[in-house]
């Protein structure tokens, strides 16, 4: 009985009273719960670490490894975390409105449900990774490498993915109204059920991409490579097809 109830009692004890707070960032630290807002971080080594509902809002993470990471449920609105590596870190449900992430690697990275409006990943290694429902809404991802990424439901509407890469990702039913894909890589891409309403697709390749159910009212496709892609009534375009599926 003595060991249930201490086993009880530590059940019910916040993360942060749990956690070693005050201990130096290393590999595997435990800042569940902690405060850490506007913490300078910079090029420090958290691999492995459990960050889990932390607060790391404003903090200077730029350059730090956090492979392996353990952020679910974190917050990192505005925080720095540019040219980080971040492969292999959880992300579920985590707020980083307005987080910089530009030059990041975050390969295989998941970020289900995770807050990234406002967010710039400009230039970040994303290959893999999981956005399910995530919100990039205005969020900034020109030429940021998403290939095989699982974007379905994602909110992108407002985002910039000019030159992005997203070979073979998975963006069914998401989001992409008035979001700019000019000149992005959406070979063989899952784009059924999108909304993508005044979206721009302008020199985009969309070879063998999927449409089936899409919504593209008034979307712009000018000098697009259409190239045996599936349009949304469910017709494949010509192999010669540019800017018009036919």
């Amino acid at each position: 009985m003595h060991r249930l109830g201490l086993l009880l009692l530590l059940s019910a004890l916040p993360l942060s009273a749990l956690a070693a707070c005050d201990d130096p960032p290393a590999a595997g630290v435990n800042w569940s719960g902690c405060d850490k807002r506007g913490a300078e971080l910079e090029r420090t080594d958290l691999r492995g670490a459990l960050l889990t509902r932390t607060d790391l809002t404003g903090a200077n993470l730029s350059g730090s490894r956090l492979s392996g990471a353990d952020l679910n449920f974190a917050i990192l609105n505005e925080a720095n975390l540019s040219r980080s590596r971040l492969d292999d870190a959880r992300f579920l449900s985590t707020e980083m409105a307005g987080a910089d992430l530009s030059g990041a690697l975050m390969d295989r990275a998941r970020l289900d449900r995770a807050n990234l409006s406002e967010a710039t990943l400009d230039g970040a290694q994303i290959q893999g990774a999981s956005f399910y429902q995530a919100n990039l809404e205005n969020a900034s991802l020109v030429e940021t490498d998403l290939q095989q990424a699982e974007l379905g439901q994602a909110r992108l509407a407002g985002a910039n993915l000019n030159r992005a890469r997203l070979v073979s990702a998975d963006l069914e039913e998401a989001i992409l109204e008035d979001a700019s894909l000019v000149e992005a890589n959406l070979e063989k891409a899952g784009l059924e059920g999108v909304k993508a309403s005044f979206a721009d697709f302008s020199y985009a390749n969309l070879e063998r991409a999927s449409l089936v159910g899409a919504e593209l009212f008034q979307t712009r496709f000018e000098g697009a490579n259409l190239a045996g892609a599936m349009w949304a009534d469910r017709s494949r375009c010509n192999y010669d097809a540019v800017g018009t599926c036919r």
